[in-house]
């Protein structure tokens, strides 16, 4: 059981990883994009700024695509952007969701644990009851048997 959580665990940690890697080189390939095609566009950092806002779908308005072709390239790093973002923030939440099922899983264990426990303590008090009803049983039977061979015998012929 350990051995496939941590490998989910490094599945999860790798996937956040390379989406993250992911993003950042959508990011600076849009930048450069962005950079190279639309005139207004004059550094690589505003390159990179305009295409972390089109990819984020915040637009904030102080750089924005100016041409037919950066438009064009805006949508392709909008749809880039929104795929790739979703998988970082899908990611992080399967941390999260991991982190919250191990406790779950964990809390489930102990609860079955002690019902366990439980069972074998009521089994074990089962067994003493039918012990002493067994005995209470045979002690009855050597009562009545005892009581039968004291009492006087009603044959026929025999005065009571």
């Amino acid at each position: 059981m350990k051995k496939i959580s941590d490998r989910i665990n490094r599945s999860i940690r790798q996937g956040l990883i390379s989406s993250g890697l992911l993003a950042l080189a959508i990011m600076v390939m849009g930048g450069l994009g962005f950079w190279w095609i639309d005139p207004r566009v004059e550094s690589f950092n505003d390159g990179i700024w305009l295409a972390f806002t089109t990819a984020a779908t915040v637009g904030y308005g102080d750089h924005v695509p100016s041409t037919h072709a950066s438009r064009v390239f805006a949508v392709v790093v909008v749809l880039l952007g929104l795929a790739v973002l979703s998988l970082v923030t899908a990611s992080i939440s399967a941390i999260f969701v991991q982190q919250e099922e191990r406790e779950v899983e964990h809390s489930l264990l102990q609860a079955i644990h002690a019902s366990q426990q439980q069972l074998e303590r009521l089994e074990a008090v089962v067994a003493r009851l039918e012990a002493a009803q067994q005995m209470q049983q045979t002690g009855q039977e050597a009562s009545t048997t005892s009581a039968a061979a004291l009492k006087p015998s009603t044959a026929a012929g025999t005065p009571q």
